[in-house]
């Protein structure tokens, strides 16, 4: 076989195994796109670790940006998994061919959270709905009463969406001078509205994570309103032929097998008390169809 030869070989190889496959080191690349708040609170880094030390020759590549940014860097093959929590987007998203299935492996609440002097009164609220609504309402004649948004097209920013829309204040909300949006992640969004002494939706997680640099409360959590399903989808080979499908579900198998599930259910607990994501394995079963 002469040299020339060799080369193309050697070249539609490469090619065909997709520049992803190898880094110089001779490892594989899993690249994961994910939501802000698994990487703020810390737990995709220890998943990280643990799955590589099990894995040594895959080397995952995590980057965070809201479901929302998971999901279009998902459309044009800039990753082989996505981690995200916005069941919609997640099912239209396989719907359209990108994904090959929904795998969720952990869950937990949003809050809703805001200044402890409660300027729009929704201590003792029970829904989510009904306290946006009381936000709206004492908003409109209390300057002191302000609602700080992601604003990000995240699975956050999505549910806080689906709660003003059911306010029937949805097509408005943002005219208002009260209503703050700030284009950013889960633990940024927090610090804004810790700034302003404004309400806000957060991921429990998050929320626990930075809890005592906050001087916020919380004032409604495990309603079934606020549940937040965590769910890994890899990306179709047949649609977008350069991903690595392997590694992909090597990580998510890591993530539903009683390794990672209880590395889920340990993370946080020794330091803020309680664990920050439920595993998915120990459900309630009205959760079965999230």
């Amino acid at each position: 076989m002469n040299k020339n030869l060799t080369l193309i070989l050697l070249i539609s190889l490469v090619a065909v195994l997709g520049t992803y496959y190898l880094t110089y080191s001779g490892k594989e690349i899993l690249r994961i796109s994910t939501t802000t708040s698994l990487e703020d609170t810390g737990l995709l880094e220890e998943l990280e670790a643990k799955f590589e030390k099990k894995y040594p020759n895959i080397d995952i590549q995590i980057v965070s940006g809201g479901t929302g940014i998971a999901i279009e860097r998902g459309k044009m093959g800039d990753a082989d998994l996505l981690i995200v929590h916005d069941k919609e987007r997640e099912e239209e998203f396989i719907k359209e061919g990108y994904g090959t299935e929904r795998y969720p492996f952990a869950y937990n609440y949003f809050y809703i959270v805001g200044p402890k002097d409660d300027p729009a009164n929704i201590k003792g609220t029970k829904r989510a709905t009904e306290a946006f609504q009381k936000i709206f309402t004492k908003a409109q004649r209390n300057p002191q009463v302000k609602f700080v948004s992601r604003g990000d097209n995240s699975g956050t920013h999505a549910k806080e969406m689906k709660i003003w829309n059911k306010t029937g204040h949805y097509t408005i909300i943002k005219e208002k001078p009260w209503y703050i949006e700030t284009g950013s992640g889960m633990a940024d969004t927090l610090k804004v509205a810790d700034e302003k002494q404004a309400y806000t939706i957060t991921d429990s997680g998050t929320y626990l994570a930075y809890k005592d640099k906050l001087n916020l409360t919380v004032y409604i959590k495990d309603d079934n309103e606020l549940l937040n399903v965590y769910s890994a989808i890899p990306i179709n080979p047949k649609k977008i032929k350069s991903v690595n499908y392997d590694a992909a579900m090597k990580f998510i198998n890591f993530l539903l097998s009683k390794e990672g599930q209880d590395i889920i259910a340990k993370y946080g607990k020794d330091k803020y008390g309680e664990p920050l994501f439920i595993p998915w394995k120990i459900r309630p079963t009205n959760l079965d169809h999230d």
